[in-house]
């Protein structure tokens, strides 16, 4: 679970990334039982792209892979 305040720092900084040109990766490290709320991981990140999403485009949709679960932006 992340704040609020730390979600909106977050989606800052990255989008201070992508306005520089950098494409950026976000990875969610599932550890233990957290892998029971995979699909929380997947919202947070559905919500990060609609929150980028006039100025970055997906380049890989959130995806699982092993603990983790990874989601690549870059520019448009």
């Amino acid at each position: 679970n992340i704040g609020e305040h730390d979600y909106n720092f977050k989606v800052k900084n990255l989008c201070k990334f992508l306005e520089e040109g950098n494409q950026v990766k976000i990875t969610i490290m599932f550890r233990g039982r957290e892998m029971n709320y995979v699909d929380l991981g997947r919202k947070l990140l559905e919500n990060i792209t609609k929150h980028t999403e006039e100025i970055a485009k997906v380049v890989k949709e959130p995806k699982l892979e092993g603990r983790n679960m990874i989601l690549v932006l870059m520019p448009k």
